[in-house]
């Protein structure tokens, strides 16, 4: 028999298992005014804990958008079909297809921390692709092309090539290959400013573009590896034991550093001012990422050294990571804590929607009535809501914030009324 979800027991016995959360924080530093109450209906419907059982309706794009994000999308797929075509003449088709097989690897590792880091408040399925294109293209061409041209400057002089690796290990590349995936961090930052709320969040995109940057350079050592000794050779091992099992968040953990500093932009400073954050991220990606190529060419002992140095820096990441993402949880039931005050949640809602713990025990109860679905996206809309309220407490209502929290507010209130009034399977 159907029953109404605020009727279901099951339902009020798990939410009634969630911490009661009726007022968590207040408003940010200088903000003045609460939110919008919530219409008199909206507010009898939250008078009882909710679980929506509709879609949503997306966001509808302006012509503009549309244009700049197909020319973005163009523009980095050719470039990686440029690239593509370099490595098939350089590597040849078997090498190709072999080496990027064996960078599969490290690049699935990669994409699962991305997944796990993003799953607060994941990002559009569009921005990342751009991400990932823009770092397996445009950076690796940019790195190749300035490559090239200091190679011909090099054949020109009579330089000491124990002096001409380290600076290209220790020097260019560190510089050209942050830079190049930093820009695409960057342009991410102007374009999908929406959706770019904090350092989270440009870790995410970083670490994209540097999966994406990695992907490609992993085919190029396998590749050539591949063509000196072959599959099973001492060497082949080697290099993809150390690259792709021991190393794959090496470039995600260099570029975290712009993601990192343009996050902390997103929430400060506009989009012109955000070019100097980037350039401070860039410091310390560029400083990593030369004491991680440049130690390589004088320890003797690397396991020693990876198990000493790099194992540490790795974990400290992770630490940090952790940290940042706990913040954006509590932003979001501060933020949420704020409506339920004035009536678009209910005390419980905010728990279910802003700990994982909630969360979970949610997503277990709508996967048992068949609305794990429904249930993801008011969940992701309440997290957005959550942002959108921390844009207009920090003045950055220019990118829409104020649009965004009323279109997200119907969206949460359409689907409480559908719950009210709707029936699931018990």
């Amino acid at each position: 028999m159907l029953a109404t979800m605020t009727q279901h027991p099951d339902a009020s016995a798990h939410l009634a298992r969630t911490p009661d959360w009726s007022a968590t924080g207040g408003l940010a530093p200088g903000a003045s005014a609460a939110p919008t109450a919530a219409p008199e209906s909206v507010r009898a419907e939250a008078a009882s804990p909710a679980q929506p059982v509709l879609g949503t309706t997306p966001r509808r794009r302006s012509a503009a958008l549309t244009v700049l994000a197909v020319l973005g999308f163009a523009l980095v797929g050719v470039v990686a079909l440029l690239v593509a075509l370099y490595l098939l003449v350089g590597l040849g088709p078997a090498g190709v297809v072999v080496g990027g097989v064996m960078a599969l690897v490290p690049l699935a590792i990669v994409f699962a921390g991305i997944r796990w880091i993003d799953r607060w408040e994941p990002e559009p399925r569009g921005a990342l692709a751009f991400a990932f294109l823009w770092g397996a293209g445009v950076s690796v061409l940019i790195a190749l092309v300035v490559d090239a041209e200091i190679q011909s400057i090099v054949a020109g002089i009579d330089a000491d090539p124990g002096a001409v690796e380290f600076l290209g290990a220790a020097v260019q590349a560190p510089i050209v290959e942050e830079l190049g995936k930093g820009l695409g961090v960057l342009l991410l930052f102007w374009f999908v400013r929406r959706h770019f709320d904090g350092p989270v969040d440009g870790i995410v995109y970083a670490a994209t573009v540097a999966g994406g940057f990695a992907f490609t350079e992993n085919i190029l050592y396998f590749g050539t590896q591949l063509a000196e000794g072959g599959l099973l050779s001492a060497g082949t091992i080697e290099i993809f034991l150390i690259r792709g099992l021991m190393s794959p968040f090496a470039h995600v953990m260099f570029t975290a550093f712009i993601g990192v500093a343009l996050g902390f932009a997103a929430r400060h400073v506009g989009a012109v001012a955000g070019v100097l954050l980037f350039l401070l991220g860039a410091v310390p990606a560029i400083l990593l990422h030369a004491f991680w190529n440049g130690a390589l060419l004088f320890v003797g002992d690397f396991y020693g050294y990876y198990v000493v140095v790099q194992v540490p820096m790795f974990l400290l990441a992770v630490w940090f990571v952790v940290l940042l993402r706990r913040q954006e949880q509590r932003l979001t039931a501060e933020r949420l804590a704020e409506y339920a005050a004035v009536g678009w949640f209910h005390p419980q809602e905010v728990a279910m929607l802003a700990t994982p713990a909630g969360r979970r025990t949610a997503q277990a109860w709508a996967a048992r009535h068949g609305v794990a679905g429904l249930m993801r996206a008011f969940v992701r809309d309440a997290t957005r809501l959550a942002h959108a309220r921390q844009r207009i407490l920090g003045d950055r209502d220019r990118i829409g914030a104020q649009l965004d929290e009323a279109e997200l507010l119907q969206r949460v209130a359409r689907s409480r009324h559908a719950l009210m009034t709707g029936r699931v399977t018990p």
